[in-house]
Formats: C-alpha cells, structure tokens, sequence
C-alpha cells in the first residue's frame, strides 16, 4: 500500500490543477502577462524530444534547467552539457551547465548553468512628420541572460530534493522618448531579478516509479516604464517508469521510460505533456513527445548516442519540434561529457 500513496497524491494534484483551471473559465484570466518568455524556451534536446515531459526523471547536469533534484543521484564526478536552440523566427538559445558530485555525492551536488539569447538585429524607428510616419535610425539587438547555481542531495534512497538561485537579465537596448532641441531624449530597457527554483523527487519503491515535482521562475514582479509584470512562473506534477520493469528486463541493456507531465503556468493554459524514451545498451536511445493544449506545437521527436571512451562518457543529443502557424521547425543539439 506505501508504493502507492505517492500515486495517490499525484492524482489528487492533478485533479486540483484541473479544478483551478476550470474555476478559471467562470473567472478573469490574466494568461500571456509574463515577461522574460524567453524562459519558457526548453533547452535540453532529451527533455523537448520527451515532450518536456521531465519533472520526474534524473539526469546530467541539464537538470539544472528542468528540476534540479534531478542531479541529485549524479554517479559521476562531474557532468557538463552544452549546445544550442535554433528557435523560430531566428532567435537562438546557447546553453551550458555543470555539475559536481565530491565524494560520491555524499555532501550533494552543486552546479552552475549560463543561457543566452541572441535575437538578432532589429531596425529601430521614432515617429517623424513625413509620409512613412516613421524615421530608420539604425538598428540595435536584444538580448537576454540567465544564470545561477543549484544544489541537489538524496536525502535518502527514495527522497531527493534540489534548487536554484538564479539571476535574469534582458536588455531590450534604449527607446528614443523624446526630442528637444534636435536631441534624441533616450531611455534605457534592461531589467534585471534574482528568481528561485525548487523541485523534488520521490521513488516510490514500486519497481522504478517515481512522482516528482517543480516550481520554477518564482520572483518578485517587475516593471518597464508603467507595466508591471512576472517572471513565467510554472508549476510541474510528474509520473514515470520503465515500463521494462515489469518483465524484470535488464535496463542496462533495455528500458522503456514512459514520463507523463502535468503543467500549472502562470500565463497560458494548463498543459498535459507525455513523452516516451527507448534505450538500446545505453548506447542510443530514441524518443517521441507529445504536448496537448498546445498553439503552435504538439509532437517532439529526437535521438541520444552515447558511449565510454577511455572512462569518460560521451553523449550527442538531438530534438526536432515541428511548429504550426508558418514558423519554422525548431531543431535542438547538445554535447555531453562526464567522468
């Protein structure tokens, strides 16, 4: 009866993210007033080809960016992943993230985590009296960064617990206010937070059941000029297993993983996500997602390789997501090391 408490409480999560969502329906929703979007963008390839489906599985140091209590359990010394997110309409996401294990993790595990967003070059215009309306006076580039450092640690062989301080910066250049004189009045749009994550993990005993949990981008409000705003504040309920463990099958030779998501945000709707992982002698695996009550994207799929040379393990991992609405499909790549 124990293995099945956690799976109770699961349930009755969900049952009340789904409760509060309908209560929403009968009142104001205030969905799409975050700011900094930016973090909503996954980064790791293996969490987006799984439908973002992560909360409850462990992994590298690319936990950092999900639920750190993920890295709690890390079996060797030190883990650095990095790579790149081509997002739509040119935009691209440079990540990197790592985690040490001292002494087997017997006094936990710290990492470190940079993301950075390059938005390309955009033409800046103020208002003129001609017949465009308008005057070019060149061009400037947005930018956004995150960073910061988390801890995980197994506080016992079924219960881990992880979390982040972070620090987010986005710098949208300056705005021209004003003219006097023949001078252009200017303004600067940078904002800075520190933001705090949160997350657990609990294995049930229940062969490899195991429910986990997240909050993310938790900060104060913000505001630019006389709009105030929040961080995408997000709240993650998940289940998974490898379903391979019923039929007692070696997972270090196979494992199916099945992963199912439950997602609260603060500015779109509720989300259910599923994603599914088949691991061959772990050395290649394959993945397929999916995200319901979506927009502009549903399925993920990619591919993980991995192999131990010379004691040091390698890993390449990749995620396509096909988006609707006329952008472009967004392709996702990571390297990863650990010895």
């Amino acid at each position: 009866m124990r293995s099945f408490v956690p799976l109770m409480a699961f349930s009755i999560s969900v049952q009340v993210i789904l409760q509060l969502s309908a209560c929403d329906v009968y009142a104001q929703q205030k969905l799409a007033q975050a700011g900094m979007d930016f973090l909503n963008v996954a980064t790791d390839p293996r969490a987006e080809a799984m439908g973002e489906a992560v909360t409850s599985l462990e992994g590298n140091s690319s936990s950092l960016f999900f639920n750190t209590a993920g890295m709690a359990r890390l079996t060797n010394f030190a883990s650095v992943s990095f790579g790149q997110v081509d997002w739509i309409a040119g935009i691209k996401h440079v990540f990197a993230s790592v985690a040490i294990s001292p002494d087997k993790g017997r006094y936990g595990v710290v990492g470190f985590y940079l993301r950075s967003v390059n938005y390309g070059d955009l033409q800046e215009t103020i208002i003129a009296n001609n017949q465009q309306g308008f005057q070019d006076v060149g061009t400037f580039s947005p930018t956004a960064f995150s960073f910061g450092v988390g801890y995980a640690r197994a506080l016992n062989d079924k219960f881990s617990v992880g979390g982040n301080v972070n620090y987010v910066i986005q710098n949208l250049g300056t705005s021209i206010t004003d003219v006097v004189n023949g001078i252009n009045v200017t303004q600067s749009n940078k904002l800075s937070v520190l933001s705090f994550d949160f997350g657990m993990l609990y294995k049930t005993g229940f062969k490899s059941l195991t429910f986990g949990m997240d909050v993310r981008n938790f900060s104060r409000e913000l505001k630019y000029v006389q709009e105030t705003f929040d961080l995408p504040l997000i709240f993650n309920l998940g289940i998974s297993m490898n379903i391979l463990d019923m039929w007692n099958v070696d997972p270090t030779q196979q494992a199916f993983t099945l992963a199912v998501d439950a997602t609260h945000p603060r500015d779109y709707p509720e989300q259910i996500n599923v994603g599914a992982e088949y691991s061959f002698m772990q050395v290649i695996a394959l993945r397929a997602g999916y995200m319901f009550v979506n927009d502009v994207y549903h399925f993920a799929g990619g591919i993980g390789l991995h192999e131990i040379i010379g004691g040091v393990n390698l890993g390449l991992d990749y995620s396509w997501t096909p988006f609707t609405g006329g952008f472009a499909n967004v392709q996702r790549i990571s390297f990863n090391v650990a010895y």
